[in-house]
């Protein structure tokens, strides 16, 4: 039977990730000697629009891996308290990691499982219910998946009967209807097939747990929102001008 206190006062979700560390280079020039996160969209620096989203999500503690332009960044963000949020820095240093080095870097001082995201992602939907799936099965991993159809991005994900039966950015099939959302859940565990690696990718580590048949999948049903192209950013851009200040569809 459940603890009481436990229903009253849900556990904190967990630490998120952000891989902010690129070069951004599809947005040359602007990007040229500003990171990607500190661009303006609708009158503000896309993290400020990122940080109040994670904290209107219950979201207490921020790693951001950094590594293009990171004084920058923490020159902007400190320590987060205006938003609310504790904000941790990861800092590759010039030497190239990949996402899943860099993630492998940050989870050195993280105790237990973690979310992981994309600093050029803005991901509107239920971090609690994702959380509280993860929770209630035993898996190492969790990737969210969203019925994209190639309507927003290249679907790279067959997901059925609340199963990923196949994921690959290279190899994809008409039978590939949804997409990695870009928002993850890892615990250390996960990455132990990576512990001699330095420089690797996310997708490599979620290749190899789909393999092991031990990576859990979640469907989203809000769709996603990107600023890594000019496209995604006029999108971005009309979504925070209808939303009026509510970032809610």
């Amino acid at each position: 039977m459940p603890n009481p206190t436990s229903i009253s006062n849900p556990p904190d979700l967990p630490p998120l990730m952000v891989l902010a560390g690129g070069r951004a280079t599809r947005l040359f020039p602007k990007t040229k000697n500003k990171p990607k996160i500190l661009l303006s969209i609708a009158g503000q620096p896309f993290i400020d629009h990122l940080l109040e989203l994670y904290a209107e999500q219950g979201l207490k503690k921020i790693i951001l891996c950094v590594g293009n332009f990171s004084e920058q960044i923490q020159a902007y963000i400190k320590d987060g308290t205006r938003y609310g949020i504790e904000v941790l820095y990861s800092d590759d240093g010039p030497t190239l990691r990949g996402t899943g080095g860099a993630i492998q870097e940050a989870a050195k001082n993280v105790d237990g499982p973690f979310f992981v995201t994309y600093g050029d992602s803005y991901l509107n939907t239920n971090y609690r219910e994702i959380w509280n799936h993860f929770r209630n099965h035993e898996a190492p991993a969790l990737m969210t998946v969203f019925r994209n159809e190639d309507h927003w991005d290249l679907s790279n994900v067959e997901f059925a009967d609340d199963e990923i039966i196949a994921y690959s950015k290279s190899n994809r099939t008409e039978r590939m209807k949804h997409i990695d959302y870009g928002l993850s859940i890892l615990t250390p565990e996960a990455l132990k097939d990576f512990q001699y690696k330095r420089n690797f990718d996310l997708s490599e580590v979620f290749q190899t747990l789909l393999k092991q048949k031990i990576l859990l999948g979640f469907e989203v049903r809000q769709r996603f929102y990107e600023a890594g192209s000019e496209a995604g950013i006029r999108a971005l851009e009309r979504f925070f001008q209808n939303s009026k200040g509510n970032h809610h569809e």
